[in-house]
């Protein structure tokens, strides 16, 4: 029944790969930049959608349902909102990842289809991006020269998206960072053009010199400020769009940033894999193909790290330091959605100084709410000073009661330091 009900979807053929755009979602403004590049450069026509704006969630609760988790209503909404203001619809194919995991995430490109086919766009073929061998009837096909660039992509997109909000708050000529951010994008994507910056030492000889120039960036460091980590469900937690410009908003309250990397995720995927094993008996062979992927990562994570270190920036902990950090609160056989992960980055940023914590959970989304929410308590009594606050984000919940929450844990936060200092005195 599966089947004779795919079969009735339009598919993304192979010859549609020159003359069709396919349009995917924003997030990890960063990453995904040098991602659209690479598919461009693999003869792909790309274009990651930036449209945002209040119709965006109008056009997601017109075809999804509200009971839907959020980050697909907005996906969904941003899909219909950009098909409505585009002039022809018959070259267009849309890209949406899926987990293969127990999440509903899964379940979005199902709910896409019959949104799209509702909005009068059932012609549009919807092609799925995922890891688990599902749908593997359709043509975007990614050889390994495009993963190897991707993996090195995802190198330099954490590198940079730390070092960003490592200095953006502290320089003193405004613009500074996002130009060196964008200086290094041409870069990288230059290389990956001439088919370089992929290899182990390129991609070290490039971060030991992105981690230099921030270094040598004008910053004022002369006064402290809040510094708050941003935690949450993954879509919430990087793209704007999720969070209302959680990033910015903060910046321009003048604190400092820091949101976990990609690669933690990545990590936190692949030694489920292992712990799948470890409680639920899966394939052995699984387990080793999954540990030579966590090699292969932390390779390049002891890059960005090593790095970081020889500059006046405190760096990242290593992801096996991370995970553990979750024992004793939550077991690592909590792995549905960010599971374990989103208890063990809380951990992490109160060990590394970044006790003003920002839990960003789409309403209703359990898995978010147990190991995020869930845990809070646990957390304050393993770090007292923890200052940890959850943000819902609804369509019905409205961006100044969240900026108010926000505010008032920044003015808790701007309270201790001042205790600090003088008590320090």
């Amino acid at each position: 029944m599966e089947n004779m009900e795919q079969e009735q979807y339009p598919k993304f053929t192979p010859s549609m790969r020159k003359t069709h755009t396919i349009l995917i979602p924003s997030m990890l403004d960063i990453h995904m930049s040098l991602i659209e590049a690479i598919l461009k450069q693999s003869g792909y026509n790309v274009e990651i959608m930036r449209n945002e704006g209040a119709q965006v969630v109008e056009e997601g609760l017109k075809y999804v349902h509200n009971d839907t988790c959020y980050p697909a209503l907005l996906v969904i909404g941003q899909f219909i909102d950009n098909l409505n203001n585009r002039d022809r619809t018959d070259n267009v194919v849309l890209l949406i990842t899926q987990t293969g995991g127990g999440c509903r995430a899964s379940n979005y490109i199902h709910l896409l289809r019959k949104a799209i086919k509702k909005a009068g766009y059932g012609h549009i073929p919807v092609v799925s991006f995922n890891a688990s061998n599902l749908e593997k009837d359709n043509g975007f096909k990614i050889d390994f020269s495009t993963i190897l660039k991707v993996s090195a992509a995802v190198t330099y997109g954490d590198t940079l998206m730390y070092l960003y909000n490592k200095t953006r708050t502290y320089e003193v000529n405004k613009g500074d960072s996002k130009a060196l951010v964008d200086k290094w994008i041409d870069m990288i994507v230059k290389q990956f053009a001439k088919k370089k910056g992929t290899k182990l030492r390129q991609i070290k000889r490039n971060v030991k010199k992105i981690a230099r120039d921030f270094d040598s960036l004008n910053l004022d460091l002369s006064h402290k400020k809040p510094q708050v980590g941003i935690v949450g469900e993954i879509y919430v937690k990087y793209a704007s769009l999720g969070n209302n410009h959680l990033e910015e908003f903060l910046v321009s309250q003048d604190a400092e940033v820091m949101v976990p990397g990609l690669f933690g995720f990545i990590l936190y995927c692949f030694y489920n894999s292992i712990y799948d094993y470890k409680f639920y008996k899966t394939s052995k062979l699984s387990v080793l193909i999954f540990k030579f992927l966590i090699s292969y990562v932390k390779r390049r994570e002891k890059i960005m790290i090593n790095a970081i270190k020889k500059t006046k920036f405190t760096p990242m902990q290593y992801f096996h330091h991370t995970k553990d950090l979750s024992n004793g609160v939550l077991s690592h056989g909590t792995k549905m959605g960010e599971g374990w992960l989103l208890t063990a980055e809380m951990m992490e940023l109160v060990e590394i100084g970044y006790g003003n914590i920002v839990c960003a959970q789409p309403f209703g989304c359990l898995p978010n709410h147990i190991c995020g929410k869930g845990v809070m308590k646990k957390i304050k009594s393993i770090h007292p000073d923890a200052n940890i606050v959850a943000i819902d984000y609804d369509p019905s919940a409205t961006k100044v009661n969240q900026e108010n929450r926000i505010k008032l844990m920044l003015s808790i936060a701007r309270e201790s330091i001042k205790e600090d200092e003088e008590a320090k005195l």
